[in-house]
């Protein structure tokens, strides 16, 4: 794949998108962590070049959101989906999901939507989601009882790059090889014209060692799989709950992590463990059992009356005999019974076999002595002899549930990415009923099969700063260019967020809240929030340059405007608006304008106009009771009106009569 085809990608990413095993799959599936292990990119970055290859691959522009107010819309709808997800995987996967123009992109997401809303989020799936993350690659760990040998310089450079974990040593010849076998528990030897040397000690020959690395270091393998224990772990509870068929045998999984400690090595084999604490404790056996047999050598001695005669004694001294003697000829059976006991509780306290226990005669020597010592010489050869043995099992057992885990290398990550995947369709899932959605239809594409449109029933957006429950239903419908009015907090601007929140959700693919929604698909969204206070001149201009550019070509574009007037006075934003409705409507655009001055808009427009009201049906308390939806052709009341026209009721003052007649 060329990856330089994706936007926004260059050679330096490219080149290390090439580096990973499954870019392909990854950018066709956005899966976003994925992407991230390659060298150099983050979360965000990786989230972004996914987007821009969905985008390559459905000829999507990246236009659709046109506006700030726009994309801040997308951002709230965003973020209302990564709420309900579990995982920090789904929340950065969600960010793949984007609005667009594109009719092969919104048919992709429906129907991988669709299948999502047909989930039932269940507690025990989401708490056994908590645990699930992404497979991480370990540290490399050194392995120092293993080595690779080779003659060749060129293999040499490849098998660093191939075998961090361990030693790579240059030899000549096969004497070269003992001497690193008699270093080493194993010698890996990649030259071929080394096959049949005669050599002590554990050496394979093995020239195709970089494509066997399970074989020659199991400890990467084994490491992998300690190191996301807990993921994989959560992953197979996740597919059981949620009653999903694993891609592996999840009861074989669980048996060889259980065979594996959190740091790689081998755990649950009686003998290795034997054998480490030999190891281990070998210093403190001598120790304890010198002890034992010192102990029941000085009691002896101490409650034993030994008569020697003087013309012995005399021998002795002059003879420069040691005590050695004296235990030789008085104590030779309680010293046998000592050695004994030295020799037993050594045995039995380092729990060695038959073969292993020969070698203590060495260590404790037969020849009376007080105190009785040890042979470091004997106890290094037994230490040596025993490390042998622990490295042998060790490796036995490691390339065993190399051999065990190899099988299940891929299917796990399979198994971690399908229930990942679950947390974002379920986060989908949970949207959709959280806010009693329901898919929208599309009418055709604005521009190409006429004036753009959209009709909402009972829309209810939960952007509202209120429980969703509470939200008023709207109803409204635009075709073409149309002038919102009504009372100051009448719910104009929270109508055209509810348009915005609908039509964005729709071109992600989504499902939208409302009872029914049908539109047309547009190419962009124009959605200009409200100018706090009036423009300079400067900024004045350049607004007027935006909607010049945006009135070029409007045809299959949805523009949201909030209150234009309040960049300049009344009177000129009248004309202005009017000029810019013209535009629009002579393209055949889809346009909804909230404004105060829907009337002389109306009266300035060389074209006709509609004017919908969110209608104040009156004062209760002070409050404004409001018709959320807005009434088709209808100019709304203003605020001020609605008072004068209470007071008027209320009073028998002729003043609020002929003030309410203004209007």
């Amino acid at each position: 794949m060329d990856f330089e085809t994706i936007p926004g990608v260059g050679e330096k990413t490219a080149a290390a998108l090439s580096e990973l095993d499954d870019a392909e799959r990854a950018l066709k599936e956005g899966d976003v962590v994925a992407l991230a292990r390659a060298p150099g990119l983050t979360e965000g970055r990786a989230a972004a070049i996914a987007r821009g290859a969905i985008r390559r691959d459905h000829d999507d522009t990246g236009d659709f959101l046109a506006t700030d107010r726009a994309r801040e819309i997308y951002r709230d709808a965003l973020g209302l989906l990564q709420s309900r997800t579990v995982t920090a995987y789904a929340e950065k996967r969600l960010e793949t999901l984007f609005p667009t123009g594109s009719q092969s992109r919104i048919e992709e997401v429906r129907e991988f939507a669709a299948d999502a809303t047909d989930l039932d989020a269940d507690p025990d799936v989401l708490a056994a989601l908590s645990g699930v993350e992404p497979l991480a690659d370990p540290r490399t760990r050194r392995v120092r009882e293993r080595c690779i040998a080779t003659a060749d310089a060129e293999r040499y450079a490849e098998a660093k790059a191939a075998f961090p974990e361990l030693s790579i040593e240059v030899v000549e010849d096969a004497r070269g090889i003992g001497e690193l076998a008699r270093s080493y528990s194993t010698v890996v030897v990649l030259d071929e014209s080394f096959a049949g040397i005669d050599v002590e000690g554990d050496v394979r020959v093995l020239p195709d060692a970089a494509e066997r690395t399970d074989e020659v270091v199991p400890e990467r393998l084994l490491a992998f799989f300690a190191e996301n224990r807990e993921a994989l772990e959560a992953a197979a509870e996740v597919h059981e709950v949620a009653d999903i068929g694993p891609p592996c045998d999840v009861d074989a999984l669980r048996d060889a992590l259980s065979r594996l400690d959190d740091d790689g090595t081998i755990v649950g084999d009686d003998e290795l463990q034997r054998l480490s604490n030999a190891v281990d404790d070998i210093d403190t056996a001598v120790s304890t059992a010198e002890s034992v047999a010192n102990d029941h050598l000085r009691d002896v001695i101490r409650e034993r009356d030994v008569t020697i005669e003087g013309t012995d004694f005399l021998s002795l001294v002059e003879q420069g005999a040691r005590v050695d003697s004296l235990l030789s000829r008085e104590l030779e059976d309680e010293f046998d019974e000592a050695l004994a006991a030295a020799r037993d509780h050594f045995v039995d306290s380092l729990a060695l076999q038959p073969g292993e226990a020969d070698l203590t005669d060495r260590i404790f020597p037969e020849d009376p002595s007080f105190p009785l010592g040890h042979d470091e010489a004997a106890v290094g050869r037994l230490r040596t002899e025993l490390k042998a043995a622990r490295d042998r099992r060790a490796a036995k057992l490691k390339a065993d549930l190399a051999s065990d885990l190899g099988d299940l290398r891929d299917p796990v990550e399979t198994l971690v990415r399908d229930a990942l995947e679950l947390d974002v369709r379920l986060a989908v899932s949970r949207f959709a009923r959280d806010f009693d959605c329901v898919f929208p239809e599309f009418t055709g594409t604005a521009g190409d099969d006429g004036t753009g449109s959209f009709t909402i029933e009972a829309g209810r957006s939960p952007l509202l700063d209120v429980d969703f429950e509470d939200v008023d239903p709207v109803d409204y419908e635009v075709s073409g260019v149309t002038l919102l009015s009504g009372v100051n907090s009448g719910g104009k601007t929270s109508t055209l967020d509810l348009v915005a929140l609908v039509v964005v959700l729709a071109h992600m693919g989504l499902p939208v809240p409302a009872e029914s929604v049908q539109l047309s698909r547009f190419s962009e969204l124009h959605y200009y929030a409200k100018s706090q206070g009036t423009l300079d001149a400067g900024a004045f201009e350049s607004t007027l340059r935006d909607f010049a550019a945006l009135t070029d070509g409007a045809a299959d574009r949805l523009v949201l405007v909030d209150e234009l007037e309040s960049i300049t006075e009344p009177g000129a934003s009248a004309k202005i608006i009017a000029g810019i409705l013209e535009e629009l409507s002579e393209q055949g655009a889809a346009a909804v304008f909230v404004s105060h001055l829907a009337g002389g808009i109306r009266e300035a427009a060389d074209v006709d106009v509609a004017v919908d009201g969110i209608e104040a049906v009156g004062l209760e308390d002070g409050e404004l009771v409001v018709n959320r939806s807005p009434v088709k052709d209808h100019l709304a009341r203003s605020t001020p009106e609605l008072i004068v026209e209470k007071l008027a009721g209320e009073s028998e003052t002729s003043f609020y009569g002929r003030l309410l007649e203004k209007f």
